[in-house]
């Protein structure tokens, strides 16, 4: 957008206030003949410059909006992980199919990936014939995804997972309906198993249920070890694997900017389960996945650095990479200590904009996309300003990037709209999570802003509360008020972006 001279949303919100007015008078008895002025000055001198990037989203990994929403990743828990690095490992959702007589499910460290190496041991007990038959459906074990899988009749789904067995392996792959009806079906036949082996699939339903599983089960007596299991829709957007319905409603939305991957996602409640870039690269396989301890739930980081890069691409918006600056909530890192989260972010930034031929670039090139991103903004850190190191810990941050980066503008988690920041900045960051009067009372918050110093990145607002409840008129008219207010002050904000921008209706932790 270039320059304007007065919005939809300026006109709209006149609107408003002239029929609440009218309402008014009418109300307590003025005349009806009374007369109301309001003058518009619509000169070229008036005008403001809107930058094409005040309005964009925030996405950030909470209620479950990217496992089980966004990513289209079906399997829930694919890789065993879900109780750390130590065994007996946490399998859940994986449900057992059978009873103690008939197997015995346990985890291992044997996998053959050195960043999980967790991995699923079905000792099958029964056999298809003998004293101890197996039931006629078999034995096994069962995911449901997050709270059930979405299965469409005529869709197509890919199946990859890794198996292996002592001998001779015959498992039958099913998804399955809450009725217990089988949408789709496939057999895994193979007398050499003997090292770990990569097996892929395509399902097509021939049903649809919105509260369907996924199946391996066996008659056959003998182990099988299974680990990384996957179960991804063959429709995602671009192959990407980005859940087409979902993407659609954020690119409708146009947005000028994606702000990724958090929120308090990046800091973790505690610093050795805050998001690590370097975790989430590679083949999806390897990647050893986290405990979001913020949230409260286990995520496999097929959605990571890459696909947030990736995310930003597709929807033609500028990337904004929010990394941890050594803070979480209850523990930081000192400065004198710091130097290694200065390169892991210098690292990540080669990922994304360094030559297919360097360290991080040739990873990203292996992944697919020789190209560089084209990352112009990073924050460093997420609500930290205040905490003991911050400060510290962002001039370093700040002195290291700009000397290898110089193009990149750097925000800082200090608000700089009522007094000068202290420290060198491109943009600051403001959050405002309140009831509906502090949220549209708000709209003068940038009115005496500097128009001479760093911009503003209001990165997340919402009315919050009971205000808001699931979703109000209420709550929307004063968010509505508040966005009037940064567009007025566009010359002094830069960025805005609502935050949570997605919530799973089966978990509403934060909205």
């Amino acid at each position: 957008m270039g320059a304007i001279t007065l919005s939809k949303s300026v006109l709209l919100f006149f609107f408003v206030v002239l029929s609440a007015v009218h309402r008014s008078s009418s109300a307590t008895g003025v005349e009806a003949n009374q007369t109301v002025s309001l003058v518009i000055n619509a000169s070229e001198a008036s005008a403001k410059y809107i930058p094409k990037t005040l309005f964009g989203v925030f996405f950030e990994e909470i209620n479950h909006a990217g496992a089980g929403g966004l990513w289209a990743e079906l399997v829930n828990n694919r890789g065993f992980e879900a109780g750390g690095p130590n065994t007996p490992s946490n399998i859940a959702p994986w449900s057992v199919i059978g009873n103690e007589s008939s197997l015995i499910i346990s985890t291992e460290r044997s996998s053959r990936f050195d960043r999980n190496k967790i991995a699923l041991r079905m000792d099958v007990l029964c056999d298809h014939e003998g004293s101890n038959t197996c039931p006629p459906g078999g034995v096994g074990i069962y995911n449901p995804g997050f709270w059930g899988m979405n299965i469409e009749q005529g869709k197509t789904y890919k199946l990859v997972l890794y198996a292996r067995s002592l001998g001779p392996i015959n498992v039958s792959v099913s998804l399955t309906g809450s009725s217990g009806s089988t949408l789709a079906t496939a057999n895994i036949v193979d007398s050499d198993v003997s090292n770990w082996t990569k097996i892929e699939l395509t399902l097509q339903a021939k049903g649809t249920d919105v509260n369907s599983r996924l199946q391996l089960t066996t008659t056959r007596k003998g182990v099988v070890w299974f680990d990384q299991v996957s179960l991804m829709p063959t429709d995602t957007y671009k192959g990407h694997g980005f859940r087409k319905d979902l993407f659609e409603m954020v690119k409708n939305l146009k947005p000028g900017f994606i702000r990724f991957p958090g929120g308090c996602f990046v800091e973790g409640e505690w610093l050795r389960n805050a998001f690590r870039w370097k975790e989430t690269v590679g083949p999806w396989e390897e990647r050893p996945g986290h405990f979001g301890d913020v949230w409260h739930y286990w995520t496999d980081d097929g959605l990571g650095h890459f696909e947030f890069l990736q995310l930003a691409e597709d929807l033609e918006a500028e990337p904004i990479w929010v990394f941890n600056n050594g803070v979480s909530h209850n523990d930081e890192v000192d400065t004198s200590s710091i130097q290694p989260f200065v390169q892991e972010a210098l690292d990540g930034i080669e990922f994304a904009r360094g030559d297919a031929k360097s360290k991080w670039g040739s990873i990203r090139a292996a992944m697919g996309h020789p190209e560089p991103f084209d990352l112009k903004y990073v924050a460093v850190g997420n609500e930290d300003c205040g905490k003991k190191y911050y400060l510290g810990n962002y001039l370093e941050f700040y002195s290291a990037i700009q000397r290898e980066y110089p193009d990149i503008k750097l925000i800082s988690n200090c608000d700089g709209s009522s007094r000068p920041l202290d420290h060198p900045a491109h943009i600051y960051d403001y959050h405002i999570y309140s009831s509906a009067n502090n949220v549209f009372a708000a709209a003068q918050k940038f009115d005496r802003a500097s128009r001479t110093g760093p911009k503003a990145f209001v990165s997340e607002y919402a009315v919050h509360g009971s205000d808001a409840g699931t979703g109000s008129l209420l709550a929307a008219l004063a968010e509505a008020g508040f966005l009037i207010g940064l567009e007025k002050n566009c010359d002094a904000v830069e960025m805005a972006s609502y935050a949570p921008l997605f919530v799973n209706t089966n978990d509403r932790t934060y909205v």
